[in-house]
């Protein structure tokens, strides 16, 4: 199983601290450093200082100052960028990363930082994301040399020469959710990652069968596509240590170790290995203080030692 940390930068963290915080889960051992794609601060406990970072700015930088460990979105928005200059940027950090990147592409949600940032935030957005999936991949997909087109009712593209051409072939895609049929359908026709986050492990399960089911209707092997769970982590030695890291994300403690990755190493790492059985094939494990090098080095030391 592979284990990921996911990071939500709007919340307030530099290039400069996630770059310390990737390389810190880079040298850790962890599979992949990802992160969200958002322009706004959720909450008002956070003040969002100094502001947000662009996710994929960010990621062209980690590619260039990282070494091995994965990288990607979870997930960008597909109201944020036009699928044809979306195409060109993954596949430039790609390249940039050696072949790391992983990109994660969703409908987008968060009606005030499309507000906040003037971007159009339409009602009906599951169109756009299948057509921008279908434009990204076959733009990937064309061979040098050929041009790719493409008339839909949001995007058209005519005669593009498809590059530059990621170094990886093809390159993963994540797509995610909780919607009962189009999103299953659209993971088994694009993806190669099923994620579903923050939600209980009988959903997990729900959603991991859907998505199978799905792939089973259009002639796909289920096996091919990895399905994998994010959800927020604390993991403390005490009651005391557990309290402090709530307190520092602004969250509740109690409220907190309801359905997440929560409480002692032990405690997680039953967790992680229900996450196994239910059929993940990996994990993100959400952590929103970046300043708290300690606690990557916990996990890393009395958690990923213990799953091997």
């Amino acid at each position: 199983m592979e284990i990921c940390i996911f990071t939500e930068p709007q919340q307030g963290a530099t290039y400069t601290e996630l770059l310390a915080f990737a390389r810190a889960a880079e040298d850790a051992g962890f599979d992949g450093f990802f992160r969200s794609d958002h322009y706004l601060r959720m909450g008002d406990a956070w003040d969002g200082l100094p502001g947000p970072t662009d996710a994929w700015t960010t990621l062209a930088g980690l590619a260039r100052e990282t070494r091995s460990i994965r990288l990607g979105t979870l997930v960008s928005s597909a109201t944020f960028r036009h699928p044809g200059i979306l195409a060109i940027q993954v596949a430039q950090v790609d390249e940039m990363s050696g072949g790391r990147v992983e990109l994660g592409l969703g409908t987008g949600w968060y009606a005030e930082e499309h507000e906040a940032c003037g971007i159009p935030f339409p009602d009906k957005r599951f169109g756009l994301l299948e057509e921008q999936l279908e434009i990204i991949t076959g733009s990937w997909a064309t061979p040098t040399g050929q041009t790719y087109s493409f008339d839909g009712a949001h995007y058209t593209l005519t005669d593009s020469p498809a590059l530059p051409k990621p170094v990886q072939s093809p390159v993963p895609v994540i797509v995610g959710g909780g919607g009962r049929k189009r999103t299953p359908a659209i993971a088994a026709r694009f993806a190669t990652e099923f994620n579903i986050g923050f939600v209980a492990e009988d959903v997990i399960a729900e959603k991991f069968a859907g998505t199978r089911a799905a792939a089973t209707e259009i002639g796909r092997d289920p096996d091919s596509l990895k399905y994998s769970v994010a959800l927020p982590t604390i993991v403390a030695r005490s009651d005391a240590e557990f309290r402090a890291r709530a307190e520092a994300i602004h969250t509740d403690a109690d409220d907190f170790r309801l359905i997440n990755f929560a409480g002692s190493p032990a405690a997680v790492v039953d967790k992680i290995g229900r996450m196994r059985e239910l059929g993940a094939d990996r994990v993100y494990l959400q952590l929103i203080d970046v300043r708290d090098f300690d606690h990557v080095d916990l996990i890393a030391s009395e958690v990923l030692s213990q799953l091997g």
